[in-house]
């Protein structure tokens, strides 16, 4: 090998080692993830023939082979092959053959891997939006999978109310996507450079909750020190209250004062210290029961509530279920050992039965268990967790299908009343009120709740 050659060399940064046959001895990379990525572990790359790694590639196409057959080295080759996975990989390699007493013993290849298009999108499928991991957050409004018309309107006044510091609530049931919402808002805002702060405030004990949020000073208690709360953490970013309606009615008080007053005190402390945040908060429960329950303060609602998002139950759109399940078919097919390429038909029916209670949460922890026991690339019936088949059983039953919920059929019938009269009224908000017989605040939060704007 001439010093041309290793010149060269420098740049690549995977050695492949094979004997005469072409079956590898040995093999560094700086990344294991490439062998994921070719759907290889590293006990099973070993000892194989390098043909066998790809779909397409022969053993007139292979580098590697052709050196051994040849005995003249190939320098600097780009190839573009196929991955059992489907995926392209492209690459550039200087291969020698490995001669001792005139006769080839193997062979040395250098590669380096270059991503086209579609493998970069691939590889972000792995990267989970690592450059938005620096502000705390996971997700952004690409991550709201949907075609239905009233999610579409909501990814649209997503996109509006974050050019704002207004305050939001969020309202939906579990695992309807309130956190992606969240950090949608906080990564299309200017403060998509600051920290995004999240806190269930059912998960934090009430004794607890007060320091939490607002800090402490050293000596405020026994065993206390200067420690800032969620709020002086957020500060320049967004803080993300949770299930705020689980928390103490004395503390809603002194969250309302710290919301419009934009400052907070440390327990113990003697200064107001201010703070620049946007603040989100969430509830899994119908803000008008909780309200009307005395659960969550009237003027605390109405400060936090600027702008509100009602987030329908994936029951709601079912004409998201199947693409729902692509997307996570594909997700899953990046992310596990396994590939799926075929679902029975009986699945997507069973899938399109179910009321989904647990809504898209429930519906992405069903197709992950479904890849622990699926076989051959198929998905059946069999595969999906049995409470779903059983319970998509009987909600197909006729006594079951006729029965609606009275709740279900007074905000049906509730919804169909307000789009009437405020079609009627032009859209006008203080004339639908008149016709409907209440008020302009109470016809707002309607309307909210339904998407009807």
């Amino acid at each position: 090998m001439n010093i041309s050659y290793v010149d060269k060399l420098a740049d690549y940064e995977n050695i492949l080692v094979v004997d005469e046959k072409g079956h590898t001895l040995f093999y560094d990379i700086p990344d294991l993830n490439v062998l994921r990525h070719l759907g290889q572990r590293p006990e099973d790359f070993l000892g194989r023939k390098v043909t066998t790694f790809y779909k397409d590639l022969s053993e007139q196409d292979s580098t590697v082979m052709t050196v051994l057959r040849t005995r003249q080295p190939l320098t600097d080759i780009r190839q573009v092959m196929t991955t059992h996975k489907g995926g392209k990989v492209e690459s550039i390699s200087s291969t020698y053959p490995i001669i001792e007493s005139g006769e080839v013993k193997g062979a040395i290849e250098f590669s380096k891997r270059f991503y086209s298009k579609k493998n970069i999108e691939s590889l972000n499928k792995y990267a989970g939006h690592k450059m938005y991991r620096k502000n705390n957050t996971i997700y952004t409004i690409g991550d709201m999978i949907t075609k239905d018309p009233a999610m579409e309107k909501i990814k649209q006044k997503i996109r509006k109310i974050s050019r704002t510091d207004s305050t939001l609530m969020i309202s939906g049931k579990t695992g309807t996507g309130k956190e992606i919402v969240a950090q949608s808002v906080h990564n299309l805002s200017d403060r998509f450079g600051g920290p995004f702060i999240s806190l269930n405030c059912s998960a934090v004990p009430e004794n607890l909750m007060e320091t939490t949020l607002f800090g402490t000073t050293k000596g405020s208690f026994t065993g206390a020190e200067e420690t800032p709360g969620l709020f002086e953490q957020a500060d320049g970013g967004t803080l993300f209250l949770d299930e705020i309606n689980s928390l103490d009615i004395t503390l809603q008080v002194k969250l309302l004062k710290a919301v419009e007053e934009k400052s907070v005190r440390r327990i113990g402390g003697k200064k107001n210290i201010p703070v620049d945040i946007r603040v989100i908060s969430a509830t899994n429960e119908d803000p008008e029961t909780l309200l009307s329950e005395q659960r969550l303060r009237e003027d605390l609602f109405y400060r936090m509530a600027v702008v509100e998002i009602r987030l329908p139950e994936l029951k709601e759109r079912k004409e998201d279920i199947k693409i729902l399940l692509d997307y996570y078919l594909n997700f899953y097919n990046d992310k596990m050992n396994i590939t799926i390429e075929e679902v029975d038909q009986e699945v997507i029916d069973c899938f399109m039965r179910y009321k989904w209670p647990g809504n898209v949460r429930e519906f992405k922890n069903a197709i992950e268990m479904a890849y622990n026991h699926a076989e051959n690339g198929k998905l059946a019936l069999d595969d999906i967790p049995e409470r779903i088949c059983k319970k998509s059983s009987k909600e197909a039953s006729p006594i079951t299908n006729d029965s609606v919920s009275l709740k279900d059929a007074v905000e049906n019938f509730e919804k169909e009343l307000i789009i009437e009269h405020y079609t009627a009224a032009e859209e006008v908000i203080a004339e639908t009120a008149r016709r409907l017989g209440i008020s302009k605040q109470s016809l707002k939060y309607k309307i909210n709740k339904y998407n009807l704007r």
